[in-house]
């Protein structure tokens, strides 16, 4: 399946919002690290919250920026997160790894992966992103940007299903809905979103 030119992910309830997740990997990585302990909305809003406040999603430009002076910018209301501080931090983590690792393209974390278990790796191996968080990311770039190496569905895990459970499901206002009832009866049953 070839990478679609804009995603079809509609979480953040903005067109604008949403149009800059879909189109700016960057953007999508970053919103996907501010998804948690946060409603999914406030997370995703996270990307254009700082490209407001900064100019623009310059990878290298907040990778190199005074780590107090991107706190700052993460810190004004509204915050970009419940905890902007260590969520600023682990942004600009992010931002130096795909320096460092990616020459400083977003999207090359995703492109030119022969598998979903490559995908699955290096997703991973990216600050802030633990197993389950990679995981949701592989779907969501299957389900939602078209991007679906061989082998996707298996480095997915649950998540490449057909039940709503993470943002990889969430196209529209009644998509999100679905989600959301969806993970509260998991922990009304004590049950995981990978259940």
């Amino acid at each position: 399946m070839a990478p679609r030119d804009t995603g079809t992910l509609a979480i953040t309830g903005d067109v604008d919002n949403d149009r800059l997740l879909n189109t700016d990997p960057l953007a999508l990585l970053i919103g996907m690290l501010l998804d948690q302990q946060v409603p999914m909305e406030w997370a995703f809003r996270g990307p254009a919250t700082l490209q407001d406040r900064l100019g623009g999603l310059d990878v290298a430009g907040i990778a190199a920026m005074d780590p107090e002076e991107f706190e700052a910018v993460c810190r004004l209301k509204p915050a970009i997160h419940r905890f902007p501080a260590s969520m600023g931090r682990r942004i600009q983590e992010l931002c130096q790894h795909i320096v460092d690792h990616h020459g400083g393209d977003a999207a090359a974390v995703w492109t030119a992966v022969g598998s979903g278990e490559s995908l699955y790796g290096r997703l991973v191996d990216l600050p802030g992103y633990g197993a389950e968080k990679s995981r949701i990311f592989v779907a969501l770039l299957a389900k939602r940007m078209g991007v679906a190496p061989a082998g996707w569905e298996d480095s997915a895990g649950p998540f490449a299903d057909d039940k709503p459970r993470s943002v990889a499901d969430i196209d529209g206002p009644e998509a999100l809905a679905q989600v959301r009832a969806w993970k509260k009866a998991q922990k009304a049953a004590g049950r995981s979103k990978q259940e």
